[in-house]
C-alpha cells in the first residue's frame, strides 16, 4: 500500500550514502511508492550550522514533510531549527544517534553547545540510541528523550548506528518509519 506521508531524511556529518541505513531506508520508501526526500546537505564534510539551517528551512518549506528521520548531527541541526521562527509541527520525528549537546569537535563546532529547545515540533518523537555510542553517554540520551516524552529504544553494542558499525539495511528503522506510516493511512 502506498503511504501518503512525506518522509524527509537528514544525514549527519559526512553524509549517509550507501551502504548507510539512511540510504537503504530512502530506497525502501521509494520502492514502496512512498514520497521521500534525502538531500545531500551543503559541504557535508565541513558543515556550517547557519548554511545547513538555511538549506533545511527551504527544504521544509518546499517539501512539507510529515515525518523527519535524523541521524547524528542532523539531530542537533533539528534542535537548532526548533529555535527558529516559523517552524511547523510534523507528525513524527526519528532521532537516531543524537550526539551530546556539549560535543567538542573542531570541524562541527558551530553546532555546539546545542540548545534543548522548549518545543521539538513533532507530535511523536522516537529516539534510538546505542549503549556504546562514542558521541553520547546513555544517561544524557535518556534525559533528552525524557524531556520530550519520546519513545526510547536502546540497541546493544551498535556504536554510532552507521555503516561503520554494520548498519546498512536496518529492518527496525524500516519497520518504524514505513510500517507505522502505512498503518496511519489505512
Amino acid at each position: 500500500m502506498r503511504s501518503k506521508d512525506k518522509v524527509l531524511i537528514l544525514h549527519g556529518w559526512g553524509g549517509s550514502d550507501a551502504p548507510h541505513w539512511q540510504a537503504e531506508l530512502s530506497c525502501e520508501i521509494a520502492k514502496n511508492y512512498g514520497t521521500v526526500s534525502f538531500p545531500l546537505l551543503d559541504n557535508c564534510h565541513f558543515p556550517s550550522k547557519n548554511r545547513w539551517i538555511k538549506q533545511v528551512k527551504q527544504i521544509l518549506n518546499d517539501f512539507k514533510p510529515d515525518t523527519v528521520v535524523c541521524h547524528s548531527l542532523a539531530n542537533n541541526l533539528w534542535m537548532w531549527l526548533c529555535e527558529e521562527e516559523d517552524m511547523r509541527e510534523i507528525k513524527r520525528l526519528f532521532m537516531v544517534s543524537l550526539p551530546s549537546l556539549k560535543t567538542q569537535e573542531k570541524t562541527i563546532k558551530t553546532f555546539f553547545p546545542c540548545p534543548l529547545p522548549k518545543n521539538i515540533y513533532a507530535k511523536e518523537v522516537h529516539m534510538l540510541v546505542s549503549d556504546n555510542d562514542p558521541w553520547v553517554q546513555l544517561d544524557e540520551a535518556k534525559d533528552i528523550a525524557s524531556h520530550y516524552d519520546a519513545d526510547f529504544t536502546v540497541i546493544h553494542n551498535a556504536g554510532h548506528i552507521n555503516a561503520d558499525s554494520g548498519y546498512g539495511k536496518w529492518k527496525l528503522i524500516e519497520k518504524h518509519v514505513i510500517q507505522k506510516n502505512k498503518d496511519t493511512t489505512q
